[in-house]
């Protein structure tokens, strides 16, 4: 008897931390069921270009989250770092493509060191809450975006600019795809193999403890913060690739996906658990799902209502998971 409810414990759990992989497959059976094109090798390859963004800001949100913050600003920042390398690479004539991905890195480790610094210098030192530092920090690069642009987009870009959003390895696989993939995993191996990833978690789970312990919560803060807001610089820099256009309201409401994405793996908003391996199939789940819907036809106004009630039932999810 006692075996027996051993095992049935031991299969709830499995159940209960598995959710939402069973989630997953199910929704790919019942789109492959209603739609044949679905699992097409096109439309699967199609998913993961559409999920590539979105990942690489979830990517960068979970380090935040995992110290218990927040960035609302990341969809801004996206777009102002879009706009700002498609600004300098217009008039750049005969623009290599070495030269155009050095020009896009650069891009996006400055404006991570910038917005992240001032982000993270605002809540280690001057107590402000994430959410309003990152919200101030959203309206100032929205704003920069439309003042650098006129409130107009940047067209006629060189054509090595669009290599990152638009080129294939081999002719079948995109270069997004790679560096999607690429970044997830160093992400996965910087937090959990390296020593900085524990005392990221540790910060997450409590900060004073973490101070005792030797571990500086400002310079943690201040790493997170930075990584955040580069990745999200990157992420807008590779939607404008794609695009081939530097667009000042690009990225609108990506920042509420992102955190969608991250929650809904698993990462706590109270910090101190989660990781990336999660934050995978939470941007899985919301790329097949907009996927789906595309295929079914179905009004992006209905899609935002679908969008609302997945971030929803995620913060749910996670309030009920802290307080257990």
């Amino acid at each position: 008897m006692g075996k027996i409810f051993k095992q049935t414990y031991f299969n709830r759990r499995v159940v209960k931390e598995n959710i939402l992989v069973i989630f997953l497959a199910a929704v790919c059976i019942i789109f492959a069921i209603v739609e044949p094109r679905f699992l097409s090798a096109g439309n699967l390859l199609n998913v993961m270009i559409q999920v590539a963004i979105n990942a690489l800001l979830a990517t960068g949100m979970t380090f935040v989250l995992l110290t218990g913050g927040i960035d609302v600003s990341v969809g801004s920042v996206a777009a102002l770092a879009g706009v700002l390398a498609t600004y300098i690479a217009k008039p750049i004539l005969g623009l290599t493509v070495v030269g155009a991905i050095g020009l896009q890195i650069g891009v996006a480790l400055g404006i991570g060191l910038v917005f992240g610094g001032v982000v993270a210098l605002s809540v280690a030192k001057l107590n402000v809450a994430p959410f309003i530092a990152t919200l101030a920090i959203a309206s100032i690069a929205r704003g920069l975006g439309y003042i650098i642009t006129g409130g107009k987009p940047i067209f006629e870009l060189p054509v090595s600019y669009s290599k990152l959003g638009q080129a294939k390895i081999f002719d079948a696989i995109p270069v997004l795809v790679v560096l999607m993939i690429v970044l997830m995993f160093m992400a996965y191996v910087v937090l959990s193999r390296l020593p900085v990833g524990r005392h990221i978690y540790s910060v997450g789970s409590n900060e004073n403890v973490a101070y005792l312990s030797g571990i500086s919560p400002t310079r943690i803060k201040l790493l997170v913060y930075i990584i955040s807001a580069a990745m999200a610089a990157l992420g807008g820099i590779a939607l404008s690739s794609k695009l081939g256009t530097g667009q000042p309201a690009a990225a609108v409401g990506y920042e509420l996906t992102a955190i969608a994405s991250v929650v809904m793996g698993g990462t706590s908003l109270s910090g101190g658990k989660g990781g990336i391996g999660r934050t995978v199939i939470g941007v899985l789940t919301i790329g097949v799902i907009n996927n789906g819907l595309n295929l079914l036809q179905v009004s992006s106004y209905w899609q935002q209502v679908v969008m609302g009630l997945i971030i929803f039932s995620a913060v749910i999810l996670d309030q009920s998971k802290s307080s257990k």
